[in-house]
């Protein structure tokens, strides 16, 4: 169908969701978990909400600090040049949703204007409802609003495709660029397009912290050499750039507020932390391998793109924040104290038992950073490690990134009248 029947049907399929009724075609897994957070925070569905612009002052602030700043010149030269000619804008936005950056063609600014799509206005989904920015951001993954996928109607006019940004080192969500305009200028491979671009971007970032080890590692090896003992040293975001007297690991995660003196790690025990210029030096201490035994795990969920592993041992405890898929992960194993095979958490996760080899490879990293607490065949945690999950307050904000069909059921409570979503392929408008 062409833009103008999908859009039709759209606005159906919306107002039979809005209403309890059927609707004449299912919304898209994405759409319709973004619309059950809608209703259940609250947002108008037909009533335009602006948040406070940040100041020149603020928004500069937050430009200044954020990563985004670098990879400005890849964002533009992928999209600005096809901007003008079809008639959209390109606008990035930190992790807190709030706008930056925005460019692009002079009348498509002019009506985004009108819609409050300024620099320094927040466009996260509590406030605007299902957009390109602030769904891209829950979901953590490249997302297209087309039309009435809008929850609020004032937008229905706009279609808009975000990516997410990430920093290479660390997985840490930085931002969201997306590229928007009027519904009619709409076309089926703007989502690929800025999804590509965002990829550059993370490519960019990713050379630059290779630049940044190499010169680490110019500083850290003469010291390294001139050690009796075992050590290694690391970028703030714990990757290894020289180590002596044990095995290389690519990264050593650290904990967050790390500072000097001693410090437990669960892949190296108790160590002693040394600042160095871009980074730290690890020194193990003799009690190390005998300390990294874990008792205890806690796993916090309760925030939502917050979530943390804390492990206790007897020499201390440890914290770390959680990727969402590692985050996924953890919950089904926390749920599973008889564990899962490779096979069961692949269905469990992508509703497709064949894709055991993500789901092997991610444990895999999730076990190296966990030394102890995780085990295998089946995977679970340790027989004698205790585990606490601690949930979010509403059901419906358990990992809302998520499209698992486990993470879903687990929702379940606040699903809407159209039904639980089918997947991740399911019946896609338009």
């Amino acid at each position: 169908m062409d833009a103008r029947q999908a859009a039709r049907l759209l606005k159906g399929v919306r107002a039979a969701a809005l209403a309890g009724d059927r609707p004449p075609a299912a919304p898209r897994p994405e759409i319709a978990e973004s619309w059950r957070r809608m209703l259940a925070c609250g947002v108008h569905p037909d009533r335009d909400a602006r948040s406070r612009l940040l100041s020149a002052a603020e928004t500069e602030e937050r430009r200044q600090v954020s990563p985004l700043r670098e990879v400005l010149p890849v964002l533009r030269e992928g999209l600005l040049p096809a901007l003008d000619e079809s008639l959209h804008i390109m606008v990035v936005a930190d992790a807190d949703g709030r706008l930056l950056w925005r460019e692009g063609h002079a009348s498509i600014l002019r009506k985004a204007d009108r819609l409050g799509f300024a620099v320094g206005a927040d466009w996260t989904e509590a406030v605007v409802g299902t957009n390109g920015v602030g769904t891209t951001l829950v979901a953590r993954r490249p997302i297209q609003v087309f039309s009435a996928e809008h929850f609020v109607s004032t937008h229905h006019d706009w279609t808009c495709a975000g990516a997410p940004v990430c920093d290479p080192r660390d997985g840490r969500l930085l931002g969201v660029v997306d590229v928007s305009g009027p519904l009619a200028t709409m076309h089926p491979a703007t989502l690929a397009w800025v999804g590509a671009v965002a990829r550059l971007a993370e490519r960019e970032l990713r050379v630059r912290h290779l630049e940044s080890l190499e010169r680490l590692r110019s500083v850290a090896a003469p010291l390294l050499a001139r050690l009796a003992g075992r050590a290694v040293a690391v970028d703030p975001h714990g990757w290894t750039a020289a180590v002596t007297g044990l095995a290389p690991a690519d990264r050593i995660p650290l904990p967050k507020g790390l500072g000097p003196g001693h410090v437990w790690l669960p892949q190296l025990g108790d160590c002693v932390a040394e600042p160095l210029p871009g980074g730290w030096l690890l020194r193990i201490t003799e009690s190390g391998p005998a300390s990294t035994a874990a008792s205890r795990v806690v796993l916090d969920l309760s925030r939502a793109g917050s979530w943390t592993v804390t492990v206790y041992g007897a020499a201390g405890s440890w914290s770390k924040e959680l990727s969402p898929r590692h985050a996924e992960l953890l919950f089904l194993l926390a749920e599973s104290p008889r564990g899962r095979s490779a096979a069961e958490l692949s269905g469990e996760l992508f509703g497709d038992p064949t894709r055991t080899v993500t789901v092997r490879a991610e444990l895999s990293r999730v076990r190296r950073r966990l030394a102890g607490v995780l085990t295998h065949r089946p995977y679970r945690f340790a027989d004698d490690v205790e585990v606490e999950l601690i949930r979010p307050e509403r059901p419906g904000d358990l990992l809302p990134h998520s499209t698992a069909p486990a993470v879903i059921r687990a929702r379940q409570d606040v699903a809407g009248p159209w039904g639980p979503p089918r997947g991740r392929s399911g019946d896609v408008i338009p």
